[in-house]
């Protein structure tokens, strides 16, 4: 299995934390590396929190996208940047924790490899359907499925990720196989379901908002632990007797050997930025819900993160060769 289907020595260790807390102070610029593309709302999220940083940290912060390996090549350029505060990472905390599940050789430990900063924000994903199977609710779905057994396919935007999991988990649930059809994104997914030729899939809710608002899918379950704030009308999996809880959020990292201080500084700086209204309105407007973490916090979810996912990631025997 090639990575393209899931999404995600330190050499500057020799560096003391006095030199990162000597920079912390005076350093001209700081990278914010996000190692996916441009264009979406992690990459809007970086910027949005680079800008409104800087003059808190009282140097340039800029945001640079090193993409490739389903993140793993811009995660590895900040495990191997020097711990100076001058390279910073922003990722989505499933790829903290799922791709070291996944691979057959973990290329990366999150809790020795990096210094945790602070979570950001958090994304939600929902079980959406055509409305060309009729379903207008997740039980009128279930029992169309049970129905049609021979048609229980589902999209996921790629193999290895939340999605990918919380199917196989709805298919335990439920009790019943299903064809799992990994897509390279939420859009193709989107564009399927429009046109009936999937009967639904799992997905981000900000992608498939638009299109639900206009009629062209339906969302009718999410998965978050409560109802989320902008389809407060869609219940989630749980009020439909699904016992499963699986959002996503993204996270700020620094390379291991960082100065704590530093990244006390910049956890509050963060803080402070994500609480400002209009940070938290352009992030809302994108999908995505502030939250803002110190970095004891970041570590305390993304513990919780890997225990739960773990067993069901090894039940599941998905692995990516490499």
């Amino acid at each position: 299995m090639d990575r393209r289907n899931f999404m995600a020595g330190c050499a500057g260790l020799a560096l003391s934390a006095r030199a990162g807390d000597a920079f912390a102070q005076s350093g001209p610029l700081t990278r914010i590396v996000f190692p996916f593309a441009a264009g979406g709302g992690g990459d809007a999220l970086c910027r949005i929190v680079a800008q409104h940083i800087a003059p808190l940290l009282d140097r340039n912060v800029i945001v640079e996208n090193r993409t490739g390996g389903d993140g793993l090549i811009g995660i590895k350029s900040v495990m191997n940047a020097n711990p100076d505060g001058s390279t910073i990472l922003v990722t989505t905390g499933p790829t903290m924790y799922l791709l070291p599940m996944v691979e057959t050789v973990p290329s990366f430990n999150t809790a020795k490899d990096f210094v945790p900063v602070s979570q950001l924000v958090r994304f939600e994903f929902g079980v959406v359907a055509s409305p060309t199977i009729g379903a207008k609710d997740f039980k009128q779905l279930v029992a169309w499925l049970k129905a049609n057994p021979d048609k229980a396919t589902y999209g996921v935007p790629s193999n290895g990720t939340i999605p990918h999991f919380t199917g196989l988990k709805l298919e335990e649930a439920l009790g019943m196989k299903m064809t799992r059809v990994p897509y390279r994104g939420s859009a193709p997914i989107i564009n399927d379901l429009i046109g009936g030729h999937l009967p639904f899939g799992v997905t981000t809710i900000a992608d498939a908002i638009p299109q639900h608002r206009a009629g062209g899918v339906r969302i009718l379950a999410v998965s978050s632990a409560t109802r989320s704030p902008f389809l407060p009308e869609v219940p989630t999996l749980k009020e439909n007797g699904i016992e499963l809880v699986a959002d996503a959020w993204y996270g700020m990292w620094l390379p291991a050997g960082s100065s704590p201080v530093f990244a006390k500084k910049l956890s509050e700086a963060v803080a402070k930025a994500l609480a400002k209204p209009e940070v938290r309105e352009k992030l809302l407007a994108i999908g995505l819900i502030p939250v803002g973490s110190t970095p004891e916090g970041l570590t305390q979810e993304l513990a919780a993160n890997t225990a739960f996912w773990q067993p069901i990631v090894k039940a599941s025997g998905y692995k990516i060769t490499n």
